[in-house]
């Protein structure tokens, strides 16, 4: 069977320049699949890695963008991991770093790059100064496992009353922070500190993922009309209203007029556990509990 095509004296001309822009046509689809087929390796590697001069200059780029929620040598912050960690949860490549510092990450305390109040934003130069910083000061081997993880999770649930304020994987107390990933971001040093002394880095608006929005833990301590007084933290508040938890994971909603008298401290409503509280060799256990449950 042919097949025969019948033109027009005025559709002569017009079949080489349709054979042309289909013929272009399918030249640009292979150039999309060859290009989509070679790896993305260029960008995953920092062009100022092993640049000893640029993590120097990184350095100063972190201590004004990123030193508030991350701390003074990446070492975790009242809101932001540690990064001295080699295992990162957001990042392990460092074009997957340089696209959060870039854009942020949705649903936590991480902002996009210019958006965060420090510094006046970073050209992509002085971020890949601050990853190579940041790869600089990695610490490449985990420390030795201290503690016992069995009897830290014992105490965790136990004698140390750890979860009747704080939850782990879903169980667990409501009234302070969420501390699921905690021993995956944060030092060892760190968390014995907030323990130790829960006032000294208490976070200024946390985001947690279990909350909807950003907590300070700042204790609060209002006495209504009746003369009642109830200690909590706020769980949102604006000018005339606030809303609030106390130790017993009871909710009050509050009219600020109608108080008697409504107070703020910076100061947490975690207790201080002292060694004669909390022996060093069991805070070791649960720091080891958390570690092991933060490192999933």
């Amino acid at each position: 069977m042919s097949l025969t095509i019948h033109q027009s004296p005025r559709d002569k001309n017009k079949f080489p320049l349709v054979a042309l822009r289909a013929r272009g046509f399918f030249l640009a689809c292979v150039c999309l699949l060859l290009l989509a087929a070679i790896p993305a390796t260029a960008d995953d590697r920092n062009p100022l890695a092993g640049d000893a001069k640029a993590a120097k200059a990184g350095e100063y780029e972190f201590r004004i963008n990123c030193a508030l929620c991350h701390g003074l040598g990446a070492r975790g912050g009242g809101r932001g991991p540690d990064l001295t960690r080699a295992q990162k949860k957001h990042a392990h490549s460092d074009a997957k770093m340089f696209q959060v510092i870039s854009s942020g990450i949705p649903g936590t305390a991480m902002p996009s790059n210019g958006t965060n109040g420090q510094g006046v934003g970073m050209t992509d130069e002085e971020i890949w100064q601050i990853i190579a910083y940041i790869r600089s000061i990695e610490v490449k081997a985990p420390a030795k496992p201290i503690g016992n993880v069995a009897h830290g999770k014992e105490l965790f649930s136990g004698d140390a009353n750890c979860s009747l304020c704080h939850m782990v994987e879903g169980k667990g107390g409501r009234l302070g922070p969420e501390l699921t990933s905690v021993g995956g971001s944060r030092t060892r040093e760190a968390m014995i500190d907030s323990v130790r002394n829960p006032s000294r880095h208490l976070a200024w608006g946390l985001t947690e993922s279990t909350k909807e929005f950003p907590q300070e833990y700042e204790t609060i301590t209002v006495v209504t009309a009746d003369g009642k007084q109830i200690k909590g933290v706020a769980l949102n508040e604006d000018n005339f209203s606030v809303q609030m938890m106390d130790s017993s994971e009871q909710i009050y909603l509050l009219e600020k007029d109608k108080l008697r008298s409504f107070s703020k401290s910076r100061e947490s409503i975690m207790p201080i556990y002292t060694p004669d509280l909390l022996s060093n060799k069991d805070l070791d256990d649960v720091i080891a509990f958390l570690t092991s449950v933060g490192a999933k």
